[in-house]
């Protein structure tokens, strides 16, 4: 099966907005009772953040180079994350309702800065009108085969097993039974619905959790119909064969990339685990090879179109700060985003990082509300997420399919480069405390006499029989060179 995926996304910095926490427009009219945007967020509570508010600070994601957004839901809803969906044709008002996402729409198009959507399918929410028919009428309901029930009469929201299949058992979360034809066909015309309306995009929740294959493919039918290079992004957490063979989605969110990145920049005996999120499952503490090893064998999963279309993170509104579990390490963090930028697959950054946010477990704690007072940035952070993107930006080399060839992985410091069409970048990451020195073998890669240039300075050296000799990286920090200026 011949295997495309949206050229664009290979282009793509991606930014994930949490909606109720990024920003607020005073032009979006809001009920009263809202937290305080700066006090530590709770499980129910609502800030009052709304797209309008993203509209007021698009640039702030141009300057830090970012031309694609993934937003978590945005859909009417009475939790905070809006994953419980009451409808999926209306943009909560809280958030501006449809209007404000039109204007959304079209002030990022107009920057060109793609817009992507969560798409919470696998279930509903007790408000949500099918289901709410279902608690007011019981048996007779005629929505009964919507959902699947188990017993009569409904606990909802009482104590007791709730008598139908729910997310994880959570009585808010009614699971949709996807095998009956009609609410099929009801998330095909949402899914259409955005696509037309303008959207870039579906990230998927859970995607797994709704086992069929054939109601994925054609998701991907209708989707593709409307817009041929929508991008169709999976949250699986596992290696996801299954869904990555040309006919179900583009590419997943690349997990294995963020577990690869904690063991080798932070590693085990520095991060917290009481930090972690269950999802990553065990963190090691890996050298050089063992990172090399995680990376690599990645790569091998999936075809190259898939691969360069993989969406990586470091940390997401599902789990701890990566600032956080590094317990504060901002070397960590930098080092993270350079092995990010200059992978193959499409970085993706979650708000506040590039500022030095902070947030741990319990999960909330990694939603806090924005920080738009500027003299509390952490401005070296920033002013490094902005240089590290610009350099993707630059080369090509970073965003297409060509070769990526190990260099050196010992101890703590990782060398490998990236080639495409006489271009090669080469990136040496050092983990340790101290500075190290290589030489490396690049005479498989480059020709003799073949100059390079230090990134963000004016050192060059030249390949010598066959080697790149003298390579200082610092504890801590990375390096990288190229034969294109």
């Amino acid at each position: 099966m011949s295997v495309t995926t949206p050229d664009w996304v290979k282009d793509a910095i991606f930014y994930q907005i949490f909606p109720d926490r990024f920003a607020k427009s005073t032009r979006v009219e809001k009920p009263h009772h809202l937290e305080t945007w700066d006090a530590p967020p709770t499980i129910h509570g609502f800030k009052g953040g709304d797209l309008l508010g993203v509209v007021e600070h698009l640039d702030h994601l141009q300057e830090l180079g970012v031309n694609a957004i993934y937003f978590c839901p945005i859909f009417q809803s009475t939790a905070n994350h809006r994953y419980h969906t009451h409808d999926y044709f209306q943009v909560d008002p809280i958030l501006g309702g449809n209007t404000a996402f039109k204007q959304l729409l079209q002030a990022a198009h107009a920057r060109h800065i793609r817009v992507v959507l969560d798409g919470v399918f696998n279930h509903a929410s007790r408000g949500f009108y099918y289901f709410n028919h279902t608690l007011e009428n019981g048996r007779e309901s005629p929505y009964l085969d919507w959902f699947t029930f188990t017993k009569f009469p409904l606990h909802a929201y009482h104590d007791g097993q709730p008598g139908y299949a729910a997310w994880w058992n959570d009585k808010a979360l009614p699971k949709l039974n996807t095998f009956n034809p009609q609410v099929r066909e009801y998330i095909m015309r949402v899914a259409e619905y955005w696509v037309d309306y303008g959207i870039d995009g579906w990230r998927l929740d859970v995607p797994g959790e709704i086992d069929d294959d054939t109601f994925w493919r054609e998701f991907r039918t209708r989707v593709k119909t409307k817009n041929n290079e929508a991008y169709i992004v999976g949250e699986i957490w596992h290696r996801a064969d299954r869904w990555l063979v040309g006919d179900q989605f583009d590419a997943v969110m690349n997990y294995q990339f963020t577990r690869a990145a904690l063991s080798f920049c932070i590693g085990a005996k520095h991060a917290a685990k009481d930090s972690l999120h269950t999802g990553y499952g065990n963190i090691v503490n890996a050298d050089a090879a063992q990172f090399a090893d995680m990376l690599e064998q990645v790569q091998t999963w999936y075809p190259p179109e898939i691969t360069y279309a993989q969406m990586n993170l470091i940390d997401s509104h599902d789990t701890a700060r990566f600032v956080s579990i590094a317990k504060g390490d901002k070397t960590a963090l930098k080092l993270a985003w350079l092995a990010m930028f200059t992978y193959p697959g499409t970085p993706t950054m979650y708000y506040g990082d590039e500022i030095g946010m902070e947030g741990g477990m319990p999960v909330e704690e990694a939603r806090r509300g924005m920080i738009w007072d500027t003299s509390k940035w952490d401005m070296d952070l920033f002013n490094t997420a902005k240089k590290y993107i610009a350099l993707r930006k630059k080369y090509r080399v970073l965003r297409r399919p060509g070769g990526y060839a190990r260099l050196h992985a010992q101890g703590m410091v990782y060398a490998f480069a990236r080639q495409l069409e006489g271009e090669t970048i080469v990136v040496a990451l050092n983990a340790g405390d101290k500075p190290a020195t290589l030489d490396l073998n690049v005479g498989a890669l480059l020709q003799e006499s073949t100059r390079l240039k230090k990134e963000w300075g004016e050192e060059t050296k030249v390949v010598e029989q066959g080697k790149l000799s003298q390579i200082e990286i610092p504890a801590r920090d990375g390096v990288v060179w190229s034969n294109k200026t």
